[in-house]
């Protein structure tokens, strides 16, 4: 068998820390469901009865380690060519099984665990792109754009059918929902990306954010969680 040379050195592959083993959990794809909340749907100027969810990806570089259990939150660089760095929390499905056209009542054997993450958006960049029917890759796409926590297994926090979600800057509440709120569940959102892509074990998935999304600064502290999960903590430099 022929061994593979390279021009230069490949990057390392992104992966997550899984708690309280101290394995890595490797990233294939990280995919985002966008309004899957009523309120935040609302709050973008959608109606949540006649338009439903849809779904963006990031790339799996994008991810971060931001574990809101670590003494020193990670530092995470404001992003260049924005104004408008948003927030917007969310639950975070990791697949253990992949597979396409995969049933609803089939899906929840793909999981292998949960974490927090926060999609970061270059908002101004977001409302560019729509206006002119663009891609939204520069507004969601950007280096360190998915600090996420540690990923839990589903054998140590159930399924979260339900349970308080929210986002505070500088201590100051900003978001808060239920995840019992989304549009579509997690099996559902299995189901549905599955017959848009063959998933792979390593794919994250961001379920979608409740309202109250809003700005940051640099020097902000952000610290969220999602009852019976994970928090994630993480500062913007």
């Amino acid at each position: 068998m022929n061994q593979v040379t390279y021009a230069f050195p490949p990057a390392a592959r992104p992966s997550a820390v899984i708690h309280g083993s101290g394995g890595h959990f490797p990233i294939h794809r990280i995919y985002c469901v966008g309004q899957n909340y009523a309120d935040h749907a609302r709050e973008m100027g959608s109606d949540p009865q006649r338009e439903p969810p849809f779904f963006f990806s990031k790339p799996a570089d994008a991810y971060l380690l931001a574990d809101g259990t670590a003494a020193v939150p990670t530092a995470v660089a404001y992003p260049s060519r924005t104004t408008d760095l948003q927030h917007e929390i969310e639950l975070v499905v990791a697949l253990g099984r992949g597979g396409s056209n995969i049933a609803v009542a089939n899906a929840a054997t793909h999981v292998f665990g949960f974490a927090v993450g926060v999609d970061l958006t270059r908002r101004d960049l977001q409302k560019i792109a729509k206006d002119r029917g663009r891609p939204w890759d520069t507004s969601k796409g950007f280096d360190q754009s998915a600090p996420v926590s540690a990923i839990h297994p589903v054998q140590q926090t159930g399924w979260p059918e339900r349970g308080a979600i929210w986002l505070k800057v500088n201590g100051e509440l900003r978001q808060q929902g239920n995840t019992q709120a989304m549009i579509w569940n997690i099996s559902e959102i299995i189901a549905e990306l599955s017959t848009l892509y063959c998933l792979l074990p390593g794919d994250l998935i961001f379920t979608g954010t409740p309202s109250g999304v809003g700005p940051v600064q640099r020097g902000d502290l952000l610290q969220g969680a999602v009852e019976g999960i994970a928090t994630v903590a993480f500062r913007i430099e």
